[in-house]
């Protein structure tokens, strides 16, 4: 502690607990993924004698070779991008809009919106309803499928409404006195001085539609069509289903191949999140924190 003042014997225990309890969890967090590295870089014969635990044995990279020589796989991928970008900016437009709007006391009917998103958080149209619907609307087997039934996370909808709730509204009534409209306000003022919980928004979005895969295995039929995490599921089935992977490779190679398929196609589905997490970290923490705590 600053200033001179000793710590007390039981706060220095505390904090030495406190430190391993938060190591261990850590630990039993990260294994089970540091656990598919390990498998993905690994060769088969390792693998399957469950040698494989934290540390690749055995180094190989054949599988890698093998799904990132299937064209299949980089369509699926660049259309998992496209989905993620889309659906992100469509639903942080409606979330942003809908949460300011909801914020405002003075609102006329603003209890019976809340009353109607706070509806769907428990109550839904249900699967064949909403199959039906969206066939109905021409949505099926385009992007319009994917980022439409999605677009509003009524709990981000909820953090967010938090947030502006405690925005000044000096600064509100300021940029109303020099002349600013309600939709100027929001653009040049409250949004600029959002971004900790905007970067959480964009955060929570993208990482929900990245790994999204039921949506796109109901409404997609065209394989060319499928985000990479359906591909994901695809192979994940042929290898559960006993069905040949490896196909023109020779029976090392093949066998290579379906020991690790699994491990190597969730690493690099996972890889370009792991890679933006850091980025928006301290965004991330500040931005839950400042919706969940009232004024």
């Amino acid at each position: 502690m600053q200033g001179g003042i000793k710590d007390s014997r039981s706060y220095t225990v505390f904090r030495v607990i406190n430190a391993v309890l938060i190591v261990a969890i850590c630990f039993i967090t990260l294994y089970p993924f540091l656990n598919v590295i390990a498998q993905a870089f690994s060769s088969e014969a390792y693998i399957n004698s469950g040698q494989v635990n934290l540390i690749p044995m055995g180094f190989n990279v054949t599988t890698f070779g093998y799904v990132m020589s299937d064209p299949l796989f980089w369509r699926n991928y660049g259309n998992t991008v496209v989905y993620t970008v889309v659906a992100t900016a469509i639903a942080m437009v409606l979330t942003t809009s809908f949460a300011y709007a909801l914020s405002k006391r003075h609102l006329k009917g603003r209890a019976f919106f809340i009353g109607i998103a706070v509806f769907t958080m428990f109550f839904n149209g249900g699967l064949i309803p909403n199959y039906i619907l969206i066939n109905t609307l021409g949505f099926k087997n385009t992007i319009w499928a994917i980022v439409i039934p999605n677009a509003i996370s009524i709990f981000n909808l909820l953090v967010m409404k938090a947030f502006f709730e405690n925005f000044p509204e000096d600064l509100e009534e300021a940029a109303a006195i020099d002349g600013l409209t309600t939709y100027g306000i929001l653009l040049r003022i409250v949004l600029p001085l959002s971004k900790a919980v905007i970067a959480t928004m964009v955060l929570f979005y993208a990482v929900s539609f990245w790994n999204s895969w039921f949506t796109a295995f109901l409404y997609l039929d065209q394989s060319e069509l499928y985000p990479v995490t359906v591909y994901l599921r695809n192979l994940l089935a042929a290898a559960t289903g006993g069905e040949s992977l490896g196909a023109g490779m020779g029976s090392g190679e093949s066998a290579q191949v379906a020991a690790n398929v699994k491990a190597v196609t969730m690493l690099l589905t996972v890889l370009p999140i792991v890679c933006l997490y850091p980025f928006i970290q301290k965004y991330f923490v500040s931005g839950v924190m400042l919706g969940s705590v009232k004024q």
